[in-house]
């Protein structure tokens, strides 16, 4: 089992760098995450996290990409609903590397 530094306090995650525990998370842990992936989350960035935090709130699952892309279409509108703009922002894996910095589960269809 791996663990990220996160100001002093050691998280828990598992050899693909997801939270073990996702109580674990806070803004603060998926900085240290993004920073871990090269990330300097921006607006844009967090605008998505919370989205998928809600998606799995309501479906208890993370999405795979294209439901990802269609729920952030629906909540954000059409411009911010593309695979090219989350592909911008999650460096070509949106539906894995978005879920992962949300303090999500590895989306199950994501190798």
């Amino acid at each position: 089992m791996k663990a990220l530094n996160v100001n002093g306090a050691q998280v828990a995650v598992d050899q693909d760098g997801f939270l073990v525990n996702l109580d674990d998370w806070n803004e603060s842990v998926a900085e240290a995450l993004a920073k871990a992936e090269g990330i300097n989350l921006e607006a844009e960035h967090w605008e998505i996290l919370h989205l998928l935090r809600e998606f799995y709130r309501e479906f208890q699952l993370s999405p795979a990409t294209r439901p990802l892309i269609k729920y952030t279409a629906l909540k954000l509108g059409p411009e911010k609903g593309k695979s090219m703009h989350l592909n911008r922002l999650f460096k070509g894996t949106p539906a894995k590397l978005a879920a992962k910095l949300a303090g999500l589960p590895k989306p199950s269809n994501c190798i």
